[in-house]
């Protein structure tokens, strides 16, 4: 267990029956196509899939890829993962499809705010949240799909804020998909409940969950075991959990790293820790990468495990940032399964422990790989108003409180390695009026997208925190 961690990484896709095939975090499913993957979500085992080997960027390939256009790396990196299931043709044409409603035409552009320092906007979206980014091509991909093979699916995603509305943006009025998203109640914002809410199409349906996120995510899971269900519903999932999610967000760490010509060390807001790790996914193929920095708010949990080893869950802190206000942030275990060299049998004790005692102490050589690839800074509600109040006083710039978070450990490094930093800016700020106002005295701008929101007429059942009640809701739906 635990031997070097560059042994199994592979130098390219593992193919099987001409596709890359898919495998278990926890080591107990069969292997899988992209295709299956994208329909399943999570594995039935519990597990989360994972690319059996990464693909290699080659000497040839990588520079080639680092100057093409946003669509043409996207197109280039999902092809690679999801060869056997989709043409390059098809993915073309859905990636082309996904970004034509984008408001900026570099769809994640980057943008200076101090010497070496920059924002990389993930907002120019439909829904204005880097969501958008990896959903409108997933939900193109998932229709495909099922046109392909047939059949029904029913989609239930949890959402600390942003995947709901994005998942409705994708999949709302396809047809043969019918999508429940669940949402802790009176913890997201009022711009993202409405977004959620006022959809008026008949195959969304929303949860207002009284409790957490991690109550909402603890309920899709819980759902997912009861396979006799699932597979009667075809029951899938568009959360982070969906490897296809992480594929389609590691390629702005490749575009932004290609507009800075160098490599650059990413500081991510984190909640259910997918973003981050898709620059880890980047980085295993092959972009290189000073360092990724996980940022955190109260709900600090990957701070803590990535300062001192022990990964335990806490009660959920309501914050200005909300979309963060995670406990148990579901892939880290993608993490940990890398760090422990891919070691399947521990990674499956370690989530069963964690699961039974909500603690797990990490074995110093996974914190050790882990610390190679992660730094973590954590932020609380004042420093969040102070960064915001702060860069719209240097900087000209109004951010949303996530954005913040991940600004205020920015300005606290330590840059003496001379690498540019790059801050993902994960929402446009108008998603977060009140906070903004807090910060600098005024609510943002209102971009066209939203100044129709608050006249829509709400859709939305609020039900206890209750397994056996959401089921017996999506029943009833379907």
């Amino acid at each position: 267990m635990f031997t070097d961690a560059s042994e199994g990484q592979g130098k390219g896709p593992i193919l099987q029956n001409d596709y890359q095939a898919f495998v278990s975090t926890r080591g107990q499913a069969p292997s899988a196509s992209f295709g299956d993957v994208l329909l399943a979500g999570l594995a039935p085992d519990g597990g989360l899939y994972m690319p059996q080997a990464w693909p290699q960027l080659s000497a040839a390939d990588g520079p080639g890829l680092m100057t093409q256009s946003y669509a043409d790396a996207a197109r280039a990196i999902l092809t690679a993962f999801a060869r056997g299931s989709f043409t390059e043709e098809e993915i073309a044409a859905d990636v082309a499809a996904a970004y034509a409603d984008f408001d900026h035409p570099e769809i994640a552009p980057l943008s200076e705010i101090g010497p070496d320092l920059y924002l990389l906007e993930l907002f120019h979206g439909p829904t204005l949240a880097f969501k958008d980014i990896a959903l409108q091509v997933l939900g193109r991909m998932f229709s495909r799909a099922l046109a392909k093979r047939g059949g029904k699916a029913t989609v239930v995603a949890a959402t600390s804020g942003d995947t709901g509305s994005a998942a409705i943006a994708a999949l709302g009025g396809l047809p043969n998909i019918t999508v429940f998203v669940l949402h802790p109640k009176g913890r997201v914002s009022d711009v993202q409940r409405l977004q959620m809410t006022t959809s008026a199409h008949a195959n969304v349906h929303n949860i207002a969950l009284e409790g957490t996120f991690d109550d909402c995510q603890a309920i899709v899971k819980a759902l997912f075991a009861e396979t006799d269900f699932a597979n009667a519903v075809g029951l899938t999932a568009v959360n982070s959990i969906n490897f296809a999610r992480i594929a389609a967000q590691c390629v702005y760490y490749f575009t932004a790293t290609a507009r800075l010509g160098r490599a650059a060390t990413f500081v991510v807001p984190t909640g259910n820790f997918g973003d981050v790790f898709a620059g880890e996914a980047a980085m295993r193929m092959g972009l290189p990468v000073e360092r990724l920095i996980v940022a955190t708010n109260d709900n600090d949990i990957m701070f803590r495990v990535l300062t001192d080893g022990v990964y335990e869950p806490g009660t959920v802190r309501p914050s200005l940032s909300p979309s963060m206000d995670i406990q148990v942030a579901s892939n880290f275990e993608r993490a940990l399964f890398e760090a422990s060299n891919r070691d399947a049998d521990w990674t499956r004790k370690s989530m069963e422990h964690l699961s039974r005692d909500r603690r797990l102490v990490l074995p110093e050589i996974v914190r050790e790989r882990l610390k190679e690839r992660y730094g973590a800074d954590r932020c609380d509600d004042e420093e969040t108003l102070a960064t915001i109040r702060k860069t719209h006083e240097e900087a000209g710039r109004i951010v949303d409180p996530h954005t913040a978070v991940a600004l205020h450990a920015a300005y606290k490094m330590n840059r003496k390695s001379g690498a540019p930093v790059v801050v993902l800016s994960t929402a446009h700020p108008a998603k977060f009026p009140d906070a903004v106002a807090r910060a600098i005295g005024a609510p943002p701008p209102v971009p066209d997208r939203l100044k129709s929101l608050f006249s829509g007429v709400e859709r939305v059942a609020t039900l206890p925190n209750n397994k056996d009640l959401v089921r017996a809701f999506i029943e009833s739906k379907l």
